[in-house]
């Protein structure tokens, strides 16, 4: 049986909640069957996250004696270990790991956490032999490693400073019990101490530290990818095998999307820290900015906007206009191909009509529909969360972009509703108070 301590690490790798698409990535990047986070001491390899393909038969809690691990080296001096091929490998052609467990091709690079303790491994197996001592590999892996060292750090802290803010809290309680000390405990302290226990687990929660790294040290090294990547595409492509051409595209389309992940998750982030400035704008040149800044997205094709009088509403203007352009966006990325797309926006003033608003209040009600390839309705709640994404094509959605239009509409005291018909078409009803 697990210890407290190692069911708190894996419960905090699981509460990353982009750990699996960065496994995933790396499945498919680098073409290798078996990805993990593995919690790593000097006497314990333990997984807490893992992605498996290869059926190796590692799930999260599963525990490998350490010794019979290349990751114990790692512990005690943490460099990266990368093997291509272990037949061919002069430093581990004889070592026992590969051997006991059959693999061809290995890649483990350590998780160092911000105050320079050691957490464990990022790693990756395959029976077969794989080419990971490219420098796109190498960095992506230190690059992912890096990302899962902020998560976690913001994490366990965001842990620590509620106990102590429990014991703090316990502490005061137990002080009531004298009638004077409660009354010296006035309810604007229980106020302040509340706010402050919210305030900071919201800050920890939503990672606030990921906008610095996301739009620095993050992006940084992805748009040196990107360089090298468009380099090899100018200039080396055609010396390249059928099998590397495939395997450059999956490279360049990965970098792509986690460009676009990381974009997204900027914005994310934004929209829960910005400041709330509400004024009243006139929708429609909102609505007309939108189009014009999605214009190299439709050229060429056949769309028909319908945008209709949409009057003018107290919004926040930044947040209202990112709402239309994900929106929009959206029906221009799902159009059938069988059709000309057509995209209409209209607004009315109405009563509460849902279960979830108030009849006795008055709600601008604003619709954005098209007929596109549409959804499923089984999933009209789903798709509003964290990385559920419309559809199964990697390019087209992060899973991002109706989250953040569903917490820029809740900023704005309002509700959104999605109904969907496949094949025919997607229709979003936005309702904001008028007041």
């Amino acid at each position: 049986m697990l210890e407290d301590n190692f069911k708190q690490d894996i419960i905090n790798i699981e509460n990353i909640s982009i750990v699996p698409n960065l496994l995933n990535v790396i499945c498919q990047t680098t073409g290798m069957g078996f990805a993990a986070i593995a919690r790593v001491t000097e006497d314990r390899w333990i997984t807490c996250s893992v992605q498996d393909n290869v059926l190796f038969g590692l799930k999260p809690g599963d525990e490998l004696k350490i010794k019979t691990t290349i990751c114990d080296e790692i512990r005690q001096n943490p460099k990266p270990v990368i093997i291509d091929n272990v037949s061919e490998d002069k430093d581990y052609h004889d070592h026992h790991t590969p051997a006991m467990y059959k693999l061809q091709s290995y890649i483990s690079v350590p998780i160092i956490r911000q105050d320079g303790s050691f957490f464990g491994t990022l790693c990756a197996i395959d029976p077969k032999p794989n080419s990971l001592k490219e420098f796109k590999v190498r960095e992506m892996f230190n690059l992912f490693a890096e990302l899962i060292s902020f998560h976690l750090s913001a994490i366990e802290q965001t842990v620590a400073s509620k106990k102590v803010l429990e014991e703090k809290t316990h502490l005061l309680e137990k002080t009531q019990v004298e009638k004077n000390e409660a009354e010296r405990l006035n309810s604007d302290f229980k106020k302040k101490l509340i706010e402050k226990n919210l305030s900071l687990e919201k800050m920890n929660s939503e990672l606030e530290a990921f906008n610095y790294i996301s739009s620095h040290d993050l992006q940084e090294p992805l748009r040196k990818i990107q360089l090298f990547t468009d380099t090899i595409e100018r200039e080396e492509v055609d010396n390249l095998s059928e099998k590397g051409k495939t395997a450059f595209h999956k490279i360049k389309t990965s970098a792509y999307r986690m460009q676009n992940l990381i974009n997204d998750l900027l914005i994310y982030s934004k929209t829960k820290f910005d400041d709330r400035k509400f004024e009243v704008k006139d929708l429609n040149n909102i609505a007309r900015d939108v189009i014009e800044d999605l214009s190299d997205e439709f050229e060429n094709k056949n769309v028909v906007f319908d945008i209709q009088e949409l009057g003018k509403l107290s919004v926040i203007e930044f947040q209202f206009r990112q709402l239309l352009y994900n929106l929009i966006s959206n029906s221009l990325k799902f159009a059938s191909p069988d059709r000309n797309l057509i995209i209409t926006v209209s607004a009315e003033i109405t009563n509460g009509q849902l279960d979830k608003l108030s009849p006795l209040t008055k709600y601008y009600k604003i619709t954005i529909s098209d007929n596109g390839i549409g959804f499923d309705q089984l999933y009209n709640e789903r798709i509003f969360g964290l990385f559920q994404a419309l559809h199964t094509k990697p390019l087209k959605s992060t899973g991002i972009g109706l989250t953040i239009v569903k917490r820029i509409v809740e900023n704005h005291n309002g509700f959104i509703k999605a109904e969907g018909v496949l094949n025919q078409g997607a229709k979003f009803d936005i309702f904001i108070p008028v007041e």
